[in-house]
């Protein structure tokens, strides 16, 4: 698979990412208590077509938000699509959710951290809003959104908002128990998600290895 990102991110060690790293893992932990619908690491695996397709009719909505038609979305039009999708963050925020998935420092967001960013939206926000989105047409990406909001639960056992080593290990022995291979696997796609090697992954490095494995980054590329 590679690694998630083309190349390697600083390490932002900033108050605001951090703040925003805490809403996270707060978020996250408060929809663990709800349980999980996934079972096995391999029924995720088998739910990436369907997110794909999923993914892939949101590239409409990302090219209404493109005002300038370049292939990315700056803050300032990323303040335009919350206002018109009626989404409540306040410029700070707005500006942290930008910075953290503007991966390359680019000041522009591409298509699949876009659709990162809005994941993270989905946890975020309060209940409320969800409807604010359905109208403004996104319902179709919220069952994607849930799906791999409870596979990160699914993948965080001890529910800390983070996934480690021996939580990825589990996770893909609890799917191909006896099979010598699994640990080799387990630390491939965990190598994957732990793009800033610190031995913990985010929900967001989670999300983007998650749009490298359904192929969502490469068809950005292709497009640009």
């Amino acid at each position: 698979m590679g690694s998630v990102l083309g190349k390697s991110q600083s390490q932002r060690s900033s108050g605001s990412e951090s703040k925003l790293d805490a809403k996270m893992v707060e978020a996250m932990q408060r929809r663990a208590l709800q349980g999980t619908s996934v079972k096995s690491f391999e029924s995720i695996i088998l739910k990436f077509r369907k997110i794909d397709e999923s993914f892939r009719k949101c590239k409409s909505i990302f090219e209404q938000f493109d005002e300038d038609s370049n292939g990315a979305i700056d803050q300032e039009e990323l303040k335009h699509c919350f206002q018109k999708l009626e989404i409540s963050f306040n410029e700070e925020e707005i500006h942290d959710l930008f910075s953290a998935c503007d991966i390359d420092e680019n000041m522009g967001m591409k298509f699949n951290e876009f659709i990162v960013l809005m994941c993270l939206v989905y946890l975020l926000e309060e209940p409320t809003s969800a409807q604010a989105k359905s109208r403004m047409g996104l319902a179709d990406l919220e069952t994607s959104f849930k799906t791999l909001v409870d596979s990160f639960v699914f993948l965080d056992k001890n529910k800390d908002g983070y996934v480690s080593k021996t939580e990825m290990v589990h996770a893909i022995n609890e799917t191909t128990a006896g099979e010598r291979s699994s640990g080799r696997i387990a630390m491939t796609r965990f190598e994957e998600m732990d793009w800033d090697k610190n031995g913990m992954v985010t929900f967001k490095e989670f999300l983007f290895a998650f749009t490298r494995w359904v192929g969502i980054d490469e068809v950005d590329e292709d497009d640009t």
